[in-house]
């Protein structure tokens, strides 16, 4: 633990000196501001944000996440030859990355919510909205550990993760309204719900519709999840596959981690 929390410390300081956290915090400072101000309902206003968090965040965190990697290389074989476990090293890459990602959305939202006049009491959408960011930050972010160790060049490993955030962010609700258009006559609700399970983005999403009942305004994946599950009972199938999508990634990173040879 100890190994651990010195490989945390250093890098969260050459994370944190990085000028892209800096413009990352002060992106979503400026865009809270703006759409809080010009926005006078603050659920709408929440809405129209995590609209862009359910893009920006992704997108981020898995590019950031996958070049992290691999500039890192030779800190790693620096780093392995020493007696050193590997799975410490992993998390505390892991950590040293996803922490100031997630710290830098965090504070820039707030900032901005602080600045437009609000406060928290009495807000919850803008609280939920603070606890999908930071779900998303882990989970891409974990995704991108395992891109990056798995497939050795930086050009294709960048790719894949490019790619993955497509399918996931655009292109998969488009498969699920083409199923459900071509399949309208038959009972396919149960397949559907079963579909934006695979997504966590899609998850990110139905947990933001279950807790303000939205679902209209979120389209058929959010109804549907609504009209079945919009009980506890939704809300806590919906964090258990969240955790499962960060939980996979970092289980099978983790194991091609040690049998990577560097």
């Amino acid at each position: 633990m100890e190994l651990i929390t010195k490989i945390i410390k250093f890098e969260l300081s050459n994370t944190f000196r990085s000028k892209w956290i800096i413009v990352y915090s002060a992106f979503f400072l400026l865009l809270t501001f703006l759409l809080f101000n010009f926005e006078e309902d603050t659920n709408k206003a929440a809405l129209s944000l995590m609209n862009i968090i359910l893009i920006v965040i992704p997108l981020v965190s898995v590019i950031f996440g996958t070049m992290y990697v691999y500039n890192s290389i030779d800190y790693i074989q620096m780093v392995l030859c020493q007696p050193i476990n590997r799975k410490s090293l992993f998390v505390g890459l892991y950590l040293g990355n996803s922490i100031p990602l997630a710290f830098g959305f965090i504070s820039g939202t707030s900032l901005g919510v602080v600045l437009s006049g609000y406060s928290f009491v009495g807000y919850q959408s803008i609280f939920i909205l603070l606890v999908i960011g930071f779900a998303l930050t882990f989970i891409f972010t974990s995704i991108a550990f395992l891109i990056a160790i798995k497939v050795s060049d930086k050009a294709r490993g960048l790719g894949i993760a490019i790619i993955i955030w497509l399918i996931l962010s655009v292109i998969y609700d488009g498969l699920v309204l083409f199923v459900i258009y071509y399949f309208r006559d038959y009972p396919i609700e149960n397949i559907v719900l079963g579909i934006s399970l695979l997504n966590p983005i899609d998850l990110a999403r139905i947990l933001f519709i279950l807790d303000f009942n939205i679902s209209a305004l979120m389209g058929y994946t959010g109804a549907l999840f609504n009209k079945f599950f919009g009980s506890s009972l939704g809300t806590l199938l919906s964090i258990t596959m969240m955790i499962i999508w960060f939980v996979l990634p970092m289980l099978f990173g983790l194991k091609s981690f040690h049998k990577k040879d560097f």
